[in-house]
């Protein structure tokens, strides 16, 4: 399953609305205004009418169509009594709105240490999420430790401290139902391991189920990187046009473990409200290039360089069916592709 986070604003089921448009299979939202601690609690009216759009799209039943991102205020891990309590709260907040909307997966940064240690740090989100665990006990909504780029004191930036977090909650909840694991591509090349290569991305792949387990990486973010590899810094690009490349994107799509897992983009929108009736916008073109993968040879995609800073997509006059779009997407797509296959020297590095 591909898809996007999209915005929320007006109305919660217009991110539901959107996804369609845009023909994904899958979609991330925040149920609150990420920026603030504090949220009006959802009333049974807008409860109901999400309801109704994910029964109509038949995207119910556990089935990972819809994911949530907490907000990033929370620090699970800080050492500030203050901040560390207001965080437990937000995220229980986080929790207890997934649930009341039917979202089965809530993604979350784990922390940043600041001026403790990183045993300490670890200890604190630990011990912050059984907690959380223990005071929802019969909840549904799985809470998704995200790998971090590694910029300052973050914790989650090796799948080694990402295992260990998992480790410590689950021996102290005694389930590891309800706590796993989100995967960001760019984070991940970001902190140091290289996807850029087909046979690269494959190994690192291979090495992170082993250590995380299959069962418990519950979603990914794909985004290419504007940065390079181990360079610490997170900053999105789009598919195909970033340090990664087609080439990882390509092990990344067709990793058999991976097969079913809702695999999400936050790539950026120079189109904030994308109209998709007037043609593809990056998301169609970005989710475009990844289905094009799905089946690609070992290969199909090794010598593909990053693309550099591609034009946003022209918009062709107005479809008179949404059918059609799919298509125009994946056209607006090909010559991106071909472009890096015929002259990658020529191509631009994304500035650091």
């Amino acid at each position: 399953m591909f898809g996007s986070h999209l915005s929320i604003s007006g109305s919660m089921t217009n991110a539901l609305r959107e996804a369609e448009l845009l023909g994904l299979d899958c979609v991330q939202v925040f149920t609150k205004n990420q920026q603030q601690w504090n949220a009006k609690p959802l009333e049974k009216g807008a409860i109901d009418e999400w309801a109704a759009e994910m029964k109509r799209l038949k995207w119910g039943g556990g089935g990972g169509h819809v994911t949530s991102h907490a907000s990033y205020l929370a620090n699970l891990a800080s050492p500030n009594p203050e901040l560390y309590k207001g965080s437990i709260e937000l995220m229980r907040i986080e929790i207890e709105r997934a649930e009341l909307l039917g979202i089965g997966l809530l993604v979350f940064h784990p922390g940043a240490f600041t001026t403790s240690t990183l045993e300490e740090g670890t200890a604190r989100i630990a011990a912050a999420c059984a907690k959380l665990i223990k005071e929802t006990a019969g909840y549904k909504t799985v809470m998704c430790l995200e790998n971090v780029a590694g910029q300052g004191s973050t914790i989650g930036r090796t799948f080694e401290e990402l295992a260990d977090l998992h480790g410590r909650i689950t021996q102290t909840v005694g389930t590891s139902d309800r706590i796993g694991f989100c995967i960001d591509t760019a984070h991940a090349h970001a902190a140091g391991y290289d996807l850029s290569t087909r046979g690269g991305a494959e190994r690192i792949l291979a090495g992170m189920v082993g250590k995380l387990g299959a069962a418990n990486i519950r979603c990914m973010h794909l985004n290419d990187s504007k940065t390079p590899c181990a360079s610490r810094v997170d900053r999105h690009a789009h598919i195909g046009e970033g340090t990664i490349g087609l080439a990882g994107f390509a092990a990344v799509v067709n990793h058999p473990h991976l097969s079913k897992v809702p695999k999400l983009m936050e790539t950026p929108k120079e189109d904030k409200k994308p109209d998709p009736s007037a043609g593809p916008c990056w998301d169609q073109v970005n989710v475009e290039r990844l289905r094009s993968l799905v089946g690609s040879s070992a290969q199909t995609f090794a010598s593909v360089k990053p693309i550099g800073g591609a034009a946003p997509p022209t918009k062709p006059a107005a479809s008179k069916s949404a059918a059609t779009r799919p298509a125009k997407a994946a056209a607006a797509a090909k010559p991106a592709a071909k472009a890096a296959e015929k002259a990658p020297k020529q191509a631009k590095r994304p500035r650091v």
